[in-house]
């Protein structure tokens, strides 16, 4: 029913050419079907190459994901900042049409860890501001054949878009290539019924991410997650869903992404145990 993609964080950061290069082959013969490719600085990995080595080993580019350290806002921000931050998506825009990836998502909205109070007032108005800086990226992507997909995040780490109705409130108005990235860890977070929240989603779903609500691998935590299948599915999205975790063995990214312990035996382990369990539920939808 889904192709299983994993992202290359659970292995390593920065993703870059040398990475791929080593990890696709493995990533395709352990038998997933697609991969997402963050891109953490523009030059990391070149579009052509990558493209070449994922139809080497059959696998689908899932979507390009974009990473937003300090620097890179939409909203709340200087002129000179909105328009840096949107020459980074058109780039991230041109390296999927080059692999053929669907969408660009992630938090495009503001760098990940910038949090602020908003009153209600203030709330609609940084959302009007993240529509104007999306409307000429939506219409560059969709003159590529490329979705956007936004994504929310916990409270944690900000306080732009944490839920699904925010999210929608923010987009709407937009072009129907501006979707949602759903992700399961974060809605874990802060969705009091994660399962409708899948459904409310559903229309403007473009892109999906999943892991335990540990950042570990799905099935290994508390998420029901044939009920959670089950409503994606009900949705009508039928696009990849792809394992996120990240390592604890590059100090940067087990800061960045609060990894203080192992989440799985191995990185390898994580990857498959949870590949083996997507492919077992998702099984039982068909049946």
């Amino acid at each position: 029913m889904f192709a299983v993609g994993a992202n290359p964080w659970i292995w390593t950061s920065p993703v870059d050419d040398r990475a791929l290069r080593e990890l696709v082959p493995r990533i395709a013969a352990w038998g997933f079907d697609a991969i997402e490719i963050p891109v953490e600085n523009p030059g990391d990995w070149t579009p052509t190459e990558v493209r070449d080595l994922l139809a080497a080993h059959g696998l689908a580019a899932a979507a390009v994901l974009a990473v937003t350290p300090p620097g890179r806002d939409l909203v709340c921000t200087d002129a000179a900042t909105v328009r840096s931050s949107q020459d980074y998506l058109r780039g991230l825009i041109d390296a999927a049409a080059v692999l053929g990836a669907p969408s660009v998502c992630g938090p495009v909205y503001a760098a990940v860890g910038r949090l602020w109070r908003m009153s209600p007032a203030e709330r609609t108005d940084c959302y009007r501001q993240l529509r104007s800086a999306l409307e000429p990226i939506a219409e560059y992507a969709a003159e590529r054949g490329v979705a956007v997909g936004i994504e929310a995040l916990n409270r944690y780490e900000t306080s732009v878009v944490n839920t699904m109705a925010q999210t929608l409130e923010a987009i709407d108005g937009l072009p129907g290539n501006v979707g949602i990235m759903l992700d399961s860890y974060h809605m874990n977070i802060e969705e009091s019924d994660p399962y409708a929240a899948v459904i409310l989603a559903g229309p403007r779903i473009v892109h999906v991410q999943v892991s335990g609500s540990d950042r570990g691998a799905p099935g290994a935590d508390h998420l029901d997650w044939p009920r959670w299948l089950s409503a994606l599915a009900a949705t009508g999205y039928r696009g990849p869903i792809c394992i996120e975790s990240f390592t604890g063995d590059n100090e940067a990214i087990a800061v960045a992404a609060a990894i203080w312990r192992p989440l799985a035996p191995t990185q390898d382990a994580l990857a498959t145990t949870g590949l083996a369990y997507l492919r077992q539920v998702t099984a039982t939808l068909l049946t």
